[in-house]
Order: C-alpha cells, then sequence, then structure tokens
C-alpha cells in the first residue's frame, strides 16, 4: 500500500465484521445438510460417550400412533420434548431420549380392514381361523413399521436428537412378553375380573371403547317423556318392624292410584332396559292433574302426573297442556312406590315391577326430576340399580341385568316386541355407518300405542364418538374383564388410593393439571381391559366359565417364554391352548380368552420396557409431557398400571401442552381448509421457525399458527441471527485476550451482570420448562441490549480504536462471552441455527450440542452498577428520542453530526452521566451536560420528566476514518484528515505492518 494519503483508503484500516454466516439463513437447505452430518458424525452415541456417568435425566416420550405422516400437534409436542432433553444434557446431565411408538390397536386394524379389503371389495377374513388371524396381523405389523419410518425421518427433520436407531414400539416381542407380564401380575394380585356393566361399545367397530378413545361432537338425539304408571305404594317400615310385604300385596294410595311417574330421556331406545326410576329426596315433587290438552296422543283431562316442583311447569308446556298442583308427593311416598313398565304387554313381555330408587345423580336441573334408570345402558343407572340390588331382592323384585342390546346394535330377546320376535326382525339402534336405526322410532311407536308418551321432541347436545370412526356409540352392558379400583391388595390399599397418592407426589406443570388428573381418578368406574379385536397384545388368561381365572405359575411362564420368542402371535397359533396350559389342557373347564387389551394398557406399560429394561435409563421417569388430553390417555393409564404393580407413579413430573388452533382461533380441520403441515413449514422457512413459534408459545395453553404467526417468528428469527452474524464478524479480530473483569471499563462489566442474570434466569427456565420466558429474555437482550445498546455503542471502538486499546480488547472478550452463553443458552431451542453459528466460530470444533452451557460466575452481579447505568440509560433514552426527530427532519444525517445539551434536574441522574463518557453512549459527537431545567423548546417524554434535551450540531470537522465531529482533526501532520485517536490507531497499525 502506497504511504500517501490522499490514496489511503481508510475502510481498509477498520477492523469492520468479517464472516461467512449469511445474513440470510437458507434453513431449508442448510438445516438437511446439518442433519446428515449429525448422522454421519453419530452425535447420539457421541453424547452418550461423553455423558457417561453423569446423572441420568429421563423424559420418557409418550408414544404416538404409527399411521400416518406427523401433523402439527407431533411437532410441537417432540421440539417440547427435544428443548427439555437437550437443555439437561448441556447441564451436567445424560439425558437420553428415546422415541417410541404405539403400534397395536383399533386405528391400525381399521386401515388394513379399508385398504386391504373394503376398497377392494373383499370380505374380511375370518379371524376365528389361525391361519387368517396371524396373517391379518402381520398385514397390521407391516404397515405400523412403515409409518414408524416415516414418522422417524419426519422427527429428525424437526431437529430431534434420540435413539431412532433402537426405539421402543409397543410391537416388538420384548415389549409384547412385557405387557402380557404385567397382565399376568395384575392377575396374581387378584385385581383382574371378568364382569357385566355397562361400557361404551362402537357399533361401527365391533368393540369396547375407553374414555380416552372417546370425542365429544354435536349431535342431534331423539328426546321424549315417558309415563310410568303408578302400580303400588306403600310406607315405608319402620326400622324395628316386619318385612315390607311383596309387591304383589302392597296398599294403594287412592290419590296416587291412578297416576304416573314422568321421566324424560335422549336416548329412546333405552327403555326396553329401563328396570327402575330415580328420584331425590333432595327434590321437591308434587301431584298435578291435567285440566287441558292441546295434542294427539299425549295425556288427556283428569290424568294424574308425578314431578319434581322446578321442572312441572316447562314439561306441561312441552306437552301442551294446562295444569293444576294438587298436592305435595313427600320422598317417603316415592320411596315405597312402584310403577309398570310404560311398554307392558308388547310382545307378551315387560309384565315386572319397576320401583322407584334414590339416586345421587337426580337433579332438577332439566328433564322432570326422575331418572330413568337402565342399567345395563349407563355407569350411574348401574351403579344406582346396584345400591339398591339387595332392598329390591328383599321386595320380591329381581335385580337382574339384560342384554337388551348385540354388538351389532339389534335388540336382543331381552326387549320383546322389539327384538327377534318382532316381525321384519329386530330393531337397530345403529348400523355399520353409524347412521341411526329404526330403534327410536319402534320405541316411541309402541309407548304411543301403549298410551304411555307424554310428549317427544329433538336436542342438539354433545354424544360420545368414537375418535377413529368419527361415529356415535352406545352404552351397552357385556362381559368384559376389569380390573378393581377399590379392591384391596391385602396392605390397606386400593387401586384408586395409590394413584391418588401417586398423583399427590407427582409435580405437574401446569399445576392444575393434578386437579384435573385427580378429578378423574376419584369418579373413574373400575378399568375395563378387553376390547373384542384382533391386533394387540391378548388377554392371555384362561379362565372357566364363571370368569375365575387360572393361577399357574408354569403357564404363566410358558406363555411368557413364548410370546419373548415369538410376539404375542404365539397365543393366536395353532394349538396354543395345548401349549400352553400343558397337562392341564385335558381339563375342558379351562377357556383361552380372545379377546385383546385395551391399547392404553400397551402404553400405559411402556415404562416397563423401556425405562426399567433399558441400562441407559432409570425409572421412575423424571418427566412425561403430553397434550393435555393425556390426562385421561397416556398419563392415566400409565399411572393406574404402575400403581397396580408398583404402588407408584412411573414419573415424577407431568408437564401438558395445548392444541394448536388457526390463527382465528377455530380449531384446524381439512374441511375448513385452515390446517398448517409442519411439512410445509420446513419446506418454506425450516424447522428453526417452527421451533422458535414453539418457544414463543404459551404452550400449556393452545395455541395458534398460520401465515401472520409465522411470518412473526421469520422476522424474530431473523433479528436474532443478524445480532449473531454480526458478533461472528466482530470476533474475526478476537485476539483471545484474559483481561481480568475489574480491569474492564464500566460497560463491559455492566455486560458481564447481565449474562450473570441472565445465566440464572435461563437455567431457572429450563427448571421450570418456561421456554418462553427463556426465548423472550434472549431475543430482548439480543435486540435490544446487545443490537441496540451496546453494539451499537461499541462499534466506534470496535472498529477504530487501536489494536492495543483496552476498550477494545475487552469488548472484544466479553462479545467472545456472549456469543459462547448466548448460542449454548439457545442450542437446545434451535439447534440448527446455533449449530451453524458455532461451527462457523469454532470450524475445528464437533457440536455445539456436545458443549455444555458455559460458567458465568456470580462475581459478575454488580447490583450497584447495575443501578447506575439503569440511570444512564434513562437519560440516554431521551436524548436518543431528541435526535430521532432531528432524523426525522433532516437537520442531521447521522447522530454523529449532534452535540445535544442535556439538562437534568434530578441529582442522581446528574451524578451517574458525569460520571461517564455520555457522547460515546449517546454516540454523539459530543454532550453538554446541564444542571436545572432546560428551555420551554427542549425535547421531553412524560416517562422521564427530569430531563429535557436541546438538540445542536458538532462543531469541528469530521474525521474521514471515523466520522467523528471533533476540534482536534488534523493534529497530527501524517494523517491531516483524522482525529488524534484515529491517527495513534493508525500509527500502530503501521508499526504492525499491518498498513
Amino acid at each position: 500500500m502506497t504511504d500517501t494519503n490522499d490514496t489511503l483508503d481508510y475502510s481498509k484500516t477498520l477492523y469492520l465484521p468479517e464472516t461467512d454466516f449469511p445474513m440470510r439463513g437458507g434453513l431449508p437447505q442448510k438445516e438437511p445438510e446439518l442433519v446428515a452430518r449429525w448422522q454421519q458424525m453419530r452425535l447420539y452415541d457421541r453424547l452418550r460417550a461423553t455423558s457417561a456417568g453423569r446423572p441420568k435425566y429421563v423424559l420418557h416420550d409418550g408414544p404416538p400412533y404409527a399411521n400416518g405422516n406427523i401433523h402439527i400437534g407431533h411437532a410441537l409436542n417432540k421440539i417440547l420434548k427435544d428443548v427439555i432433553t437437550r437443555s439437561f444434557q448441556m447441564r451436567g446431565f445424560d439425558s437420553n431420549y428415546v422415541p417410541g411408538w404405539d403400534c397395536h390397536g383399533l386405528p391400525i386394524e381399521w386401515k388394513i380392514e379399508e385398504e386391504n379389503y373394503r376398497s377392494k371389495g373383499k370380505e374380511k377374513p375370518n379371524l376365528k381361523e389361525s391361519a387368517a388371524m396371524l396373517e391379518f396381523r402381520k398385514e397390521c405389523r407391516a404397515y405400523a413399521e412403515h409409518w414408524v419410518s416415516v414418522q422417524s425421518e419426519e422427527f429428525k427433520r424437526l431437529g430431534i436428537e434420540g435413539d431412532f436407531d433402537k426405539p421402543y414400539k409397543t410391537m416388538d416381542f420384548h415389549a409384547e412378553a412385557r405387557i402380557a407380564g404385567e397382565l399376568l401380575k395384575i392377575a396374581r394380585s387378584g385385581q383382574l375380573y371378568r364382569g357385566s356393566k355397562p361400557i361404551m361399545w362402537s357399533v361401527v367397530e365391533r368393540t369396547a371403547l375407553a374414555e380416552a378413545e372417546v370425542e365429544y361432537q354435536t349431535y342431534e338425539s331423539d328426546t321424549i317423556w315417558v309415563k310410568f304408571p303408578v302400580s303400588a305404594v306403600t310406607k315405608p317400615a319402620d326400622a324395628n318392624a316386619a318385612p315390607a310385604p311383596s309387591v304383589s300385596s302392597q296398599t294403594f294410595y287412592p290419590d296416587l292410584e291412578d297416576a304416573s311417574v314422568v321421566i324424560w330421556t335422549t336416548t329412546p331406545w333405552t327403555i326396553p332396559g329401563n328396570r327402575a326410576v330415580s328420584f331425590s329426596d333432595r327434590i321437591a315433587y308434587g301431584l298435578y292433574e291435567v285440566t287441558a290438552a292441546e295434542n294427539d296422543f299425549g295425556p288427556q283431562p283428569g290424568e294424574k302426573l308425578i314431578f319434581a316442583d322446578a321442572l312441572a311447569e316447562e314439561c306441561f308446556a312441552k306437552a301442551k297442556l294446562e295444569f293444576k298442583r294438587l298436592r305435595e308427593v313427600a320422598a317417603s311416598d316415592l320411596e315405597g312406590m312402584v310403577c309398570a313398565h310404560p311398554l307392558k304387554g308388547l310382545g307378551g313381555g315387560y309384565d315386572f315391577a319397576v320401583p322407584l330408587i334414590a339416586g345421587d345423580h337426580v337433579t332438577d336441573d332439566a328433564g322432570t326430576g326422575f331418572v330413568h334408570t337402565a342399567p345395563g345402558h349407563g355407569r350411574e343407572d348401574f351403579e344406582a340399580w346396584m345400591d339398591a340390588a339387595r332392598d329390591l331382592e328383599a321386595r320380591g323384585i329381581s335385580s337382574a341385568i339384560p342384554f337388551t342390546v348385540d354388538d351389532a346394535g339389534y335388540y336382543t330377546k331381552d326387549a320383546p316386541g322389539l327384538g327377534p320376535d318382532r316381525e321384519g326382525g329386530p330393531a337397530r339402534v345403529i348400523d355399520d355407518k353409524g347412521k341411526k336405526g329404526d330403534a327410536n322410532q319402534s320405541v316411541i311407536t309402541a309407548l304411543i300405542e301403549a298410551g304411555n308418551l307424554f310428549a317427544r321432541g329433538r336436542l342438539k347436545h354433545d354424544y360420545p364418538h368414537s375418535w377413529r370412526s368419527k361415529k356415535p356409540i352406545i352404552f351397552r352392558n357385556t362381559p368384559q374383564w376389569f380390573v378393581y379400583m377399590d379392591k384391596d391388595f391385602g396392605d390397606g390399599t386400593t387401586l384408586r388410593s395409590r394413584a391418588l397418592k401417586g398423583i399427590e407426589d407427582t409435580r405437574f406443570v401446569p399445576s392444575a393439571g393434578q386437579n384435573r388428573l385427580r378429578g378423574m381418578i376419584e369418579d373413574r368406574p373400575d378399568w375395563v381391559l378387553s376390547r373384542q379385536r384382533a391386533w394387540g397384545v391378548p388377554i392371555c388368561v384362561f379362565a372357566d366359565v364363571d370368569g375365575n381365572v387360572l393361577l399357574d405359575e408354569a403357564v404363566d411362564a410358558r406363555i411368557l417364554e413364548a410370546f419373548e420368542a415369538e410376539g404375542a402371535d404365539a397365543w393366536f397359533a395353532e394349538g396354543a391352548r395345548e401349549r400352553f396350559l400343558g397337562n392341564l389342557a385335558s381339563d375342558p373347564k379351562w377357556i383361552q380368552v380372545t379377546d385383546i387389551l385395551d391399547v392404553w394398557f400397551d402404553s400405559g406399560c411402556t415404562h416397563v420396557f423401556t425405562l426399567e429394561d433399558r441400562p441407559d435409563l432409570k425409572w421412575p421417569a423424571d418427566v412425561y409431557l403430553e397434550g393435555s388430553d393425556q390426562h385421561r390417555g397416556w398419563f392415566h393409564s400409565s399411572l393406574l398400571e404402575s400403581c397396580a404393580t408398583r404402588g407408584r407413579a412411573p414419573y415424577d413430573a407431568v408437564i401438558t401442552h395445548g392444541f394448536t388452533m388457526a390463527e382465528d382461533g377455530r380449531k384446524m380441520s381439512k374441511s375448513l381448509n385452515n390446517q398448517v403441515f409442519p411439512q410445509d413449514v420446513m419446506k418454506e422457512s425450516g424447522a428453526d421457525i417452527l421451533r422458535l413459534w414453539v418457544m414463543n408459545t404459551d404452550y400449556w395453553e393452545d395455541q395458534r399458527l398460520g401465515k401472520t404467526v409465522i411470518k412473526t417468528n421469520i422476522d424474530a428469527y431473523r433479528k436474532l441471527r443478524n445480532t449473531i452474524r454480526w458478533m461472528l464478524g466482530t470476533l474475526a479480530h478476537d485476539g483471545g485476550d484474559a483481561i481480568d473483569p475489574s480491569d474492564m471499563p464500566e460497560l463491559e462489566r455492566l455486560m458481564l451482570h447481565r449474562l450473570s442474570e441472565l445465566d440464572q434466569l435461563v437455567r431457572t427456565g429450563y427448571d421450570n420448562f418456561d421456554f418462553k420466558r427463556i426465548s423472550r429474555a434472549l431475543t430482548d437482550f439480543a435486540n435490544i441490549e446487545l443490537s441496540a445498546f451496546y453494539f451499537d455503542i461499541r462499534k466506534d471502538a470496535l472498529y477504530c480504536d487501536a489494536p492495543s486499546s483496552l476498550r477494545r480488547r475487552a469488548s472484544l472478550q466479553v462479545i467472545r462471552k456472549i456469543f459462547d452463553c448466548l448460542v449454548t443458552w439457545l442450542a437446545p431451542m434451535l439447534p440448527f441455527t446455533m449449530e451453524e453459528a458455532w461451527l462457523s466460530h469454532k470450524p475445528d470444533a464437533e457440536s455445539v450440542h456436545l458443549e455444555q452451557f458455559p460458567e458465568v460466575p456470580g462475581a459478575w452481579r454488580d447490583e450497584s452498577l447495575a443501578a447506575k447505568w439503569k440511570k444512564i440509560r434513562t437519560v440516554r433514552r431521551v436524548v436518543t428520542g431528541a435526535l430521532e426527530i432531528e432524523r426525522r427532519e433532516k437537520r442531521i444525517g447521522s447522530s454523529l453530526e449532534a452535540a445535544p445539551v442535556v439538562h437534568i434536574t434530578d441529582p442522581a441522574l446528574v451524578e451517574a452521566v458525569g460520571d461517564s463518557d455520555f457522547a460515546e453512549i449517546c454516540i454523539t459527537s459530543g454532550v453538554r451536560i446541564e444542571t436545572g431545567e432546560g428551555p420551554d423548546t427542549a425535547f421531553r417524554i412524560d416517562e422521564v420528566k427530569a430531563v429535557s434535551v436541546l438538540p445542536a450540531l458538532a462543531t469541528g470537522d469530521k474525521c474521514a476514518r471515523s466520522w467523528r465531529i471533533t476540534d482536534d482533526v488534523g493534529s497530527d501532520p501524517e494523517f491531516p484528515d483524522v482525529s488524534a485517536r484515529d491517527a495513534a490507531a493508525l500509527h500502530e497499525l503501521k508499526a504492525l505492518g499491518r498498513l
């Protein structure tokens, strides 16, 4: 370079940022390259090797279903899990993430039937034949395996790091053996039983359903008000009196002799199953008489009816009747009341007494104040009936529960006149396509003919539907296999008490999840395990006709050994009964159960064959994380299974997230064309944009996502990336100095103080799973405190100061520390971008994900310094506002053209700014501090009343190198067009041979 200053290019003497880190992320292209790099270097294995011997932190993965591409809910869920495991890994733990999949059950079976049979017009094979069953299960297994592979690649593309080479799958032979083993443990503890209770039943799918397999949709039901003619009433006997007489010898109350009790129901088809009417002693009832009628089929003048007083007027209006109240009907009258069935005589049946029984579930909020009680079609009906069963038997009333509807939704012989004996065949509740059958109308017609229909109507309400077929379900009494909730284990505990204790001992995030799960456990019925399907782990027990289970250790051992070697298919193979029973096979009383286990039992056992059986994990898990719907799903079944077999929950903490809605708050759906697919976001913007959105949401609530939200996160990402890019460019000139913080300028010490504060915030935030707090704090730090404050102030020193400048070297050292902290803190959240930045700065490094969060000394905290600089920044804020107006009005082009006069009335503010290079802090060429109030024309802001600013232009000459306007430009004859500071820097550069 020539020594002639006229030709000297001062820009080449500046330490301007230099980096290959691109301004635009190009994430859709860059991210797959990084995924490939991580796979090639076997990052997962390197993580395990480097963390060997550390304390384990285990997040146990709730298994997604292996039946399709991932959706936005999967993305949200897996990103949250990945951030947790990465953050603990980078804080001194061995945080091993093992992904898993739920592979059994009806969704896959349903899909195979659709794709391989229904769509091709083929008959589903007869699964009672061993060969057909095994072939069908083989098809299901292949289908699940395909989607496990597809979803694995999609999760990796999201940046999820885990053991994808050895995930857990509920259909692995070892898993199936362990699931079977857990069932046998429960059987041996005496908690497994076969019972007959009303359960949710899918006619379309021909199987029992659990609450977790049901969703509620709007449905229009037929509603009817039905008269139950009173046939007998007696006063209740005294406690010391003789037993009550039989029904046939009851004494009548004259004024109730011709009355009818009226019920209301939204399920007319359950009327054939009615066996009682429930009432409440907390409700006031009355006897009413019809005085006028305007209907074709209902009550006529003179009829007497019994209603809850609070509902009588509404009911009579519905039937277009006029009425008068005759008297009160006391609870004691109802206790001794017996009615005739409203279908009495139909098909020669229903000739039995219908007693009134007390029920805690009865209210006068809606209906009539009486509840039609069909114990074969509802849980509350069943419980009320069973509570009353002993007393009813004593009164000569059978407590038997009929089976009025079969698995296909047809009436059985227990529904005379509507079942097989009906002309044209049995009526049907729901058909194979989930449509209403003719059962409701058949019942209504029969009630009209019997003169017992009070009124009818329709009602739109929430009704349970299968979440797989999306079709309405029914409640029906069927023999199923259950686990007791309230049977003593022999140690004074029950499954319910153990589960409630487990909930109390578990940390919930958010805390409301604890009450939600507790409420479900407190109220839930016995756990129904059986499903009448083909693809899953069988209920691998032998039982007699009464449901007594064979408890034989040798038989159990043979079953488990076979499952371990061959999988659960062994149960369905030819000769399985003889193989497992051995010498007992000759005893015909032992029947092989062919039902399969509810898939929630499968997933509830994942802690067994994953956490317990893998040496790289531990039991119990530190945390489970899933959507809030899993309070009734995986959290629930895992809790019950673990408490039944191990006495405690399989987790120490439970985290729940909400659901992702469209931007307008509506549910995402294909019909509304408002879905956001993670594959599209990654293709167009990158996975880190999706991850940033997750980090910026209150994930424990429902979130919104759409084009506007994505754009907002792209803008936030771009600002953050530019901050990192500037640091990388500046650190290209870092000499690696190690200056003691006590020797640094105040501004650098302030930044170290902020790093210390942020270190505590970040670590606490990750501990509390409060990612939004971390993301917002680090984003604000990057945008507001770094880009708009610290970097803005220090650019002059970093670009222009001499190589030996303490200010410049200290700033580089602080930026180096800021970079290390910011990039590692953000690495769990934005793994692609932070990896790219880390390798750009440290090309010889393996991966940022093999690093630990940097140690940030607590000694860097300096509250008094922070308080002082808070005052300085308060005054600076007013100066910046005044200069912004000057720029807008084009009175200055750059803040370096200004030398404002700052008037301050607060002595504390005067003291703070007076002890600093305030012109440098304001990025002006000069500043003058005046004590006292400024003139009326001075600039002010309402929030800082003690400061006013009078703009003024700087005087002197403009430095050709730094562009500052100073009085010492030309003071060095060798460099006559620069300031003294810049001339000194040029001399130093020249001496080092850089000029």
